[in-house]
């Protein structure tokens, strides 16, 4: 591929860098595309899978069929199945009529399946099935339904640990796993980096009416040597933090080590430490520790509350027996004993969740606000940390 059809492959796609790696991953992108053959798609959160699935499709045979994404990891288990293949009327509680699932709507096209390694194993089998043979079923319907899709999956989770662990199936990872298509972390084309920030940064500055930023030669190494773990996502929300708070659009190595969270660089050396953490220690290792404790302590409440409360209603209902009087209510007894057992526990419940609130908080600052990365740190799912934001108040 020439280098003029590789800058017109990015210009259309809005894909900026020169690094071979990028190159490399278009250059396969473009090949794979006049194939039907299945394409996964990984790499960390925040690298820019998203762009692959459209070039593939764009330059493949399917380019004028309809073109869907679907996010596996944001739909609720207990509707994906009927999101990808459909339901019929009264086949659950909702059910009030027909569905048609993307794998019937996007028959004839490209299907992308995003955090595709987010799917519950019934689902797995299901869609084992239809890239295999073609076939699948609705929701509760007997009749076998034929589609012809070509499926491009993405993850950002290590698949071969996933498998390990009973998460995926390894007969579907090969299968989806046909061709690979692996996008570089940003630490590993940091030759992009200075050119993706001037990008945002001019996108902002045009957005908000400021005046035009740029960085001295002191704070372009430093932008080049952090570990950017939330990748072109955080790069981007930083770019964008700059442009509007900064009063002085010539940025220096100093004002911009403050928008900068404590980060490694490519040999675990802190480059620098946050004003939140004056010790220099980076916690990141820690946070998942720390939050098992803490759900294992606040389980220990839970079972000890419940404990506490069926002895109170024994003890209601063995003094009823004992106790003939008529004149006398089970809540006069020893009233004052179930607020000083049950009480000290609910205010030692309310402590740990302000610890459970405090570590998510911190798990997605040390992630630059990328809720894949804060739920990988916390070592739960994805569905779990977005119920748990919304349940804190901390969108």
């Amino acid at each position: 591929m020439t280098q003029q059809e590789l800058l017109s492959i990015k210009q259309r796609f809005g894909i900026i860098g020169q690094s071979p790696l990028l190159n490399r991953d278009i250059e396969i992108a473009v090949q794979v595309a006049r194939t039907d053959l299945s394409v996964l798609i990984t790499g960390e959160s925040g690298v820019g899978k998203e762009h692959f699935p459209k070039i593939i499709h764009a330059f493949s045979a399917r380019k004028h069929g309809p073109y869907f994404a679907v996010n596996c990891g944001a739909i609720p288990e207990g509707t994906i199945d009927s999101e990808l293949f459909g339901h019929e009327k009264g086949a659950f509680t909702d059910a009030k009529n027909e569905h048609k699932g993307y794998f019937e709507i996007a028959d004839g096209g490209t299907l992308f399946l995003d955090e595709v390694g987010e799917l519950p194993l019934q689902t797995q089998v299901r869609l084992l099935r239809v890239l295999e043979t073609g076939e699948y079923l609705r929701m509760g319907s007997s009749q076998v339904r034929k589609t012809n899709v070509r499926v491009v999956a993405a993850t950002n989770l290590n698949m071969r640990q996933a498998i390990d662990d009973g998460r995926f199936r390894e007969d579907l990872y090969y299968r989806l796993n046909t061709v690979e298509i692996r996008v570089p972390a940003l630490r590993e084309r940091k030759e992009d980096i200075p050119m993706l920030f001037r990008k945002f940064a001019v996108d902002f500055c045009n957005r908000y009416q400021m005046p035009p930023l740029s960085l001295n030669e002191e704070a372009t190494r430093l932008l080049q040597n952090s570990y950017w773990r939330g990748n072109i996502r955080q790069l981007k929300n930083l770019a964008e933090q700059i442009a509007t708070i900064e009063l002085d659009h010539q940025i220096n190595a100093e004002t911009l080590q403050r928008y900068l969270p404590a980060e490694e660089n490519q040999q675990g050396i802190v480059l620098r430490t946050s004003s939140k953490e004056p010790t220099g220690k980076d916690y990141s290792h820690e946070i998942g520790i720390l939050y098992n404790m803490v759900m294992q302590n606040k389980k220990d409440l839970e079972e000890l509350k419940a404990l506490l409360t069926n002895n109170r209603h024994l003890e209601i209902s063995t003094s009823r027996t004992i106790d003939e009087s008529p004149l006398r209510e089970p809540e006069d007894i020893a009233p004052s004993r179930e607020t000083e057992d049950i009480l000290p526990v609910e205010e030692a419940s309310l402590r740990v969740d302000d610890s459970e609130k405090e570590l998510i908080r911190r798990a997605l600052e040390l992630s630059g606000g990328n809720r894949k990365e804060a739920a990988a740190r916390l070592g739960r799912s994805e569905r779990t940390l977005y119920r748990k934001i919304k349940e804190y108040g901390l969108d």
